[in-house]
């Protein structure tokens, strides 16, 4: 965050975290609370530690730090909201084909456990598959990487398909409350059922043939923003590096306000048209290497989404993935898309 980033900031945040002074103490200071709070995201330093570092007592840092952490997400959470209208929507789509070759694409999903110690109540719940405990963030991504929608605080030990099911926006998309472009998919992992509105790769258990195999890597390839979204935020906020050690209502402010700072910082970069240190593909190899480069296939897309006949909500699932794995290989075929497959 760069210096003018930090006053900026500031500037939103001190009339929600300013206190007055009173007989009996001065009130610590908005940049003070701000600068403690961003080093406790940035590093994950424990109270003893951040205390010893301002010299502020470690039980003043515990109470104000929520409060600082929802004042940075009230401030900034202009930058991380569900689009409202289609045509927001469909500059999404217009990026994720422009960027990652997917047409139609509105947003990767995919979860993240976030690590905590062991809560004093209920832990079996928040004993995960991984054997620690954690809490599950789950989230929506643009072809930007940054959070679109974001749902958090269920316990570690639910897989991502029941927390999809859970969340208020799989509730809006199922009544069609989202003023969604008709063409309009998700795409995420063998984790979650195949719909008509969300892709997935055919499971590699079974013999596939040449054209779902590209399919299987052309939508890897866009589900990965997901995935670099949460490491793009755990190298920046290394809270996440280790189990978080506060309460969990702290541990959803934490989330709140870094996935709400890492859209605002992400944003920033976009405009300033900053490169970006993301997986990317080594084309002659065949191999993933950091990077970006740019081929955008059009050809074919209108007729990929012709109307699907059938009645059968499983049926017309699949038909659309196979009618994407044939795009792939015709009319949206990328030169190098061979090589990544053998």
């Amino acid at each position: 965050m760069t210096t003018d980033q930090f006053n900026t900031l500031l500037h939103k945040v001190t009339p929600l975290i300013q206190k007055c002074d009173t007989n009996m103490r001065v009130a610590l200071s908005p940049k003070i609370k701000l600068e403690i709070t961003l080093k406790f995201l940035a590093t994950g330093d424990n109270y003893s530690s951040l205390a010893e570092s301002f010299r502020v007592p470690e039980c003043t840092i515990s109470l104000f730090l929520k409060d600082v952490l929802d004042a940075i997400y009230n401030v900034l959470q202009e930058f991380l909201m569900v689009p409202s209208t289609t045509d927001q929507w469909k500059k999404i789509q217009k990026d994720f084909l422009d960027r990652w070759q997917f047409p139609f694409c509105c947003g990767a999903i995919d979860g993240k456990h976030v690590l905590i110690e062991n809560p004093p109540h209920g832990a079996t719940d928040y004993y995960n598959y991984k054997g620690t405990y954690s809490v599950v963030l789950f989230a929506i991504v643009d072809a930007h990487y940054r959070f679109i929608y974001i749902d958090f605080g269920t316990n570690g030990r639910m897989n991502d398909s029941h927390i999809w099911k859970k969340t208020k926006f799989y509730s809006a998309l199922e009544r069609n409350n989202l003023e969604l472009p008709n063409k309009a998919v998700f795409v995420g992992d063998d984790a979650f059922p195949l719909a008509t509105y969300l892709m997935k790769p055919y499971s590699r258990h079974e013999g596939l043939e040449h054209k779902q195999k590209i399919f299987n890597y052309r939508l890897s390839r866009a589900r990965r923003i997901v995935e670099n979204a949460f490491g793009i935020m755990a190298s920046r906020f290394r809270v996440y590096r280790k189990p978080i050690s506060v309460s969990l209502d702290k541990t959803d402010s934490i989330i709140k306000a870094t996935c709400a700072l890492h859209n605002w910082l992400r944003t920033n970069l976009i405009y300033m048209n900053t490169p970006e240190l993301v997986d990317g593909e080594d084309f002659s190899s065949g191999t993933i290497r950091n990077g970006s480069w740019r081929s955008i296939p059009t050809a074919g897309v209108d007729e990929l989404m012709t109307p699907l006949s059938s009645n059968n909500y499983s049926r017309n699932a699949k038909d659309l993935r196979d009618r994407y794995a044939d795009y792939f290989v015709g009319p949206g075929k990328v030169s190098w898309q061979d090589r990544m497959i053998a």
